[in-house]
């Protein structure tokens, strides 16, 4: 519980601001392991979004499901991410995407992350998830000025594309969107919208739970053995068989699952949580109460909480491990060289989780050695990783609504990769000194 951790010298909490608002409630706590059945139709591993999403999925078509989360439920990045909600467009653009897939396949992608954005939200209204659900839109500045034009472009061409609507700023209008020189004008994007992300994940488990699926925390899967048409899986001294198995750990797989280790660079970001301010500085700020990106390839983001009484600032953590004491400057530094009215801004909470990005920077879904699985959200996991639960679920149950454009690309690794991203430090200064030059 929050109340039981302990603050450090600089007096902020190591923990996510989210956790504060559902922490009493402890609803996801798991059923005994006396009460492990035998057998389940469809066991998923994992018990974040993705596996909590295709619980829903999976028992309100009667299925007999089983979720196994090796930790607590929803500790890794489902109450971690900043709770940004878009269509989560490739990260490596549409022209990037075409060179190693073709316009036609790239365009479906388009097509699909968009509808996957208006699922979820739909989704959030129809069950009435108590999760502060604003379609507030979001301001993307340009970082240096030859992104401006950039901008402008990815904008046009994925208009031609979709229904997305993108509002033109130019630098001299950029002070109604936000407070802050630093950018060389930007677009906004008005139907993106925020979410309180440990909350949504609260109602999903609710929604699960009572529709039927029975919910194991603190319950690492050792072995997955597939034996003829049914899989046996272990769980520490308990065993259980199932028709069916989803892999959904993304940035947390490890264990006996190597091979899909092996496809996932996992990627160590971190948030942090400014003391409450007075709404007229967090309006200095964001003036419209909106999400904000920019055009690094370091990238940070940042928006107001929910309740619009705090800042939340996110980005790269700079290491492997979560070390707070190195993170917490680093972001807290840019946020005020961004914002110098918040230098004075005292920190409540400061937390990392672990995300995946894939090698062509695309999620994937699919089947392999008879495991259905998906992950590599690429730092988007909010509507992703809710959309690709129901969608894995849906292919578990054969239906046709299942298909999804994203299972065509190939889940590629790289020679001698284990899923230790070793290469990272490198690409990090790289990508440092990019930003710096301004490419």
């Amino acid at each position: 519980h929050i109340e039981m951790l302990a603050k450090h010298s600089s007096n902020y909490i190591h923990a996510p601001y989210w956790q504060a608002a559902i922490a009493p409630k402890k609803t996801e706590a798991s059923i005994n392991h006396r009460d492990l059945p035998k057998r389940a139709d469809t066991v998923i591993v994992g018990g974040g979004y993705t596996g909590i999403s295709a619980a829903i999925t999976l028992a309100r078509a009667g299925q007999k499901v089983v979720v196994f989360e090796a930790d607590a439920f929803g500790n890794g990045a489902s109450s971690r991410n900043g709770g940004m909600l878009g269509p989560s467009f490739s990260k490596l653009g549409e022209n990037g995407l075409e060179r190693q897939y073709g316009r036609e396949q790239v365009h479906a992608t388009i097509r699909e992350s968009l509808a996957a954005f208006n699922w979820l939200v739909d989704f959030i209204r129809n069950e009435q998830i108590d999760c502060d659900l604003q379609i507030c839109g979001r301001f993307r500045g340009a970082s240096h000025p030859a992104h401006y034009a950039g901008l402008i472009e990815q904008a046009s061409e994925i208009a031609k594309i979709v229904d997305f609507p993108a509002i033109e700023i130019s630098r001299t209008q950029q002070g109604d969107e936000v407070g802050s020189n630093a950018y060389y004008g930007g677009v906004v994007y008005p139907t993106d919208g925020a979410v309180h992300p440990a909350k949504l994940f609260h109602g999903l488990c609710e929604i699960a739970k009572r529709d039927g699926a029975l919910l194991f925390d603190h319950s690492p899967v050792r072995q997955v053995i597939k034996n003829n048409s049914q899989f046996n899986i272990s769980i520490d001294d308990k065993k259980i068989t199932a028709d069916h198995v989803i892999i959904a750990t993304n940035g947390y797989t490890g264990g006996p699952f190597g091979k899909f280790k092996r496809r996932l660079i996992p990627i160590r970001s971190a948030m942090i949580a400014t003391e409450e301010l007075p709404e007229s500085v967090i309006r200095s700020v964001s003036p419209k109460l909106r999400c904000h990106g920019s055009t690094e390839r370091l990238s940070v983001y940042y928006r107001p909480s929910p309740d619009g009484k705090r800042i939340l600032f996110g980005g790269r953590s700079l290491g492997y491990g979560d070390c707070p004491q190195i993170y917490h400057k680093y972001l807290q530094d840019f946020m005020t060289r961004l914002f110098p009215q918040l230098s004075n801004a005292k920190l409540d909470y400061v937390w990392s989780g672990k995300i995946a990005y894939t090698f062509d920077h695309v999620p994937h879904i699919g089947v392999m050695d008879g495991m259905h699985y998906a992950m590599g959200y690429c730092g988007s996991g909010v509507g992703r990783a809710n959309y690709f639960g129901r969608k894995i679920a849906q292919k578990v149950l054969d239906q046709a609504e299942g298909y999804t454009i994203f299972e065509e690309f190939p889940f590629k690794t790289r020679p001698f990769y284990t899923g230790h991203p070793w290469f990272l430090p490198a690409i990090m200064k790289w990508h440092s000194l990019a930003d710096r030059l301004g490419f």
